[in-house]
């Protein structure tokens, strides 16, 4: 995943791009970077790894050193960025946002086609800020490069370039991200959070339609490419992505994810299945509002059993091993024991994955005193790996536990029917939970349904991404 900012000020607007990149923290944790552009010193870039150190400490020199009106900075969970680029359209930078699945594809073409070659980082894959500007360059003008670079990339790409007279902000053809502008009185600014800019003085100005290109100075912000409006937005951004107070197409965060609580236990509730339990419990972070949704409506008290250690591993920089990202989440919990020993607890969790940390956070309640541990998903069973947005590092969908549990049921046979798997009224339904729940160790087990989730975030369900519980594109 990942997150950008940039702003386009009458005045030294680096500070401002330092502050709202930080506040993309939560979407990456390899690499940050900045660059600025001054008539004087020309572009002036910055790149750290974030892995061991947050994007502030890293940055905070940085910002002291580099002068412009004219900045773009990012998070990112894969490549350095932004890259400069010097192409028949001028010298540049590009930063972007998403996955590209078809790289090697579209680098064989590239270099068929007469590019001569691509800068490989060691870990020998194309970086995709070069692979975007050489695609970009297949055109005469940027408006026309971008939209050529979008209709030839699978996966997503959103973007921003910083020329030297301004910054081209480009929202992924499907919407699937959003791109926030805001304004003040001495310029813009672009980002994918909305709140990044709201302590720096800016409102907001405009939600970039699907596809839209704009252009941003400190005097204006000019449409280059009205858009389609074929929007096909990530649901998941608000189950777990999104910070709490983010809004997205006119929905904030955290209240969609109190209503989803409230959702679920209503369907509980009108099932039979509302177990006898002494507090509804969120896991932290993203699980605690939908927790409290639940506990409001459920009526059962809430409570915060364990609590997380986050000064000095907050998730801005959770290791990449997935080995070391296991023992940090086990080393984060801290348990509040007269909440634990003895009772009977429902958590509630964004979602179930791989069901690995998970397994150890139930382990680590009994081992605590816990009598019983319920859990609740805010989400449907996720049945496949995103190729949108690369939210999950899974290397193959048999790494999700609910398709380790189909397969284990049915084999091959089984993907059939998933939509039956993901439904709990049917037969396959409750034998995927009760297997969950027999794999996690859980007293009880739940998942949102869809339409819950689509009624939680309350947006048509044509306008929404929803590819990683069904697999509809």
């Amino acid at each position: 995943m990942g997150g950008f900012f940039g702003a386009a000020s009458e005045n030294d607007c680096i500070t401002d791009v330092f502050f709202g990149t930080d506040y993309h923290s939560h979407l990456g944790t390899r690499r940050g970077g900045m660059t600025a552009y001054n008539p004087d010193l020309g572009f002036q870039r910055s790149i750290h790894s974030i892995e061991n150190s947050p994007f502030r400490t890293k940055f905070e020199h940085d910002v002291i050193s580099m002068k412009g009106r004219l900045c773009i900075g990012c998070i990112s969970d894969t490549d350095p960025q932004p890259i400069l680029m010097r192409s028949k359209l001028g010298l540049y930078a590009v930063c972007s946002i998403g996955v590209i699945q078809n790289a090697k594809e579209l680098a064989e073409e590239l270099l068929a086609n007469g590019c001569s070659s691509f800068e490989v980082m060691s870990s020998g894959n194309i970086n995709s800020g070069d692979l975007i500007g050489a695609l970009i360059s297949q055109k005469e003008n940027f408006i026309d490069g971008i939209r050529y670079a979008q209709e030839k990339i699978n996966g997503t790409m959103s973007l921003l370039i910083l020329t030297t007279d301004g910054i081209i902000a480009a929202r992924d053809k499907s919407g699937r991200l959003p791109i926030v502008i805001g304004k003040r009185d001495d310029g813009y600014c672009v980002s994918l959070e909305s709140f990044a800019f709201q302590k720096l003085g800016y409102y907001i100005h405009k939600e970039l339609k699907a596809g839209e290109i704009v252009k941003l100075t400190a005097k204006s912000c000019e449409t280059l490419f009205a858009g389609t409006g074929d929007l096909k937005i990530c649901s998941f951004m608000w189950t777990y992505y999104g910070y709490p107070n983010a809004v997205y197409e006119g929905v904030t965060v955290e209240t969609m994810r109190t209503r989803n609580g409230e959702i679920m236990a209503e369907n509980d509730i009108k099932a039979g299945r509302l177990p006898d339990v002494d507090y509804v419990c969120g896991v932290p972070d993203s699980g605690t509002p939908h927790a409290i949704g639940y506990a409001n409506r459920s009526g059962i008290p809430f409570a915060r059993p364990f609590i997380k250690y986050t000064p000095t591993w907050p998730r801005s920089f959770m290791p990449t091993s997935q080995t070391l990202r296991n023992q940090v989440a086990k080393m984060k919990l801290i348990p509040v024991h007269e909440l634990i020993e003895g009772k009977k607890l429902l958590f509630v969790d964004d979602s179930i994955v791989r069901g690995t940390q998970m397994r150890e956070t139930v382990e680590f309640l009994y081992e605590n005193g816990a009598k019983e541990v319920h859990m609740r998903s805010a989400c449907p069973p996720i049945m496949y790996g995103c190729k949108y947005l690369n939210f999950s590092r899974s290397t193959s969908e048999m790494e999700l536990i609910a398709r380790q549990v189909i397969d284990s049921l049915e084999g091959a046979e089984g993907m059939h029917y998933l939509e039956e798997y993901s439904n709990s009224e049917t037969e396959r339904g409750r034998k995927l939970r009760d297997e969950i729940c027999r794999r996690l160790k859980l007293t009880s087990l739940e998942f949102q349904s869809l339409p819950g989730t689509i009624r939680a975030i309350g947006k048509p369900e044509c306008e929404l991404c929803t590819y990683c519980w069904n697999g509809k594109e």
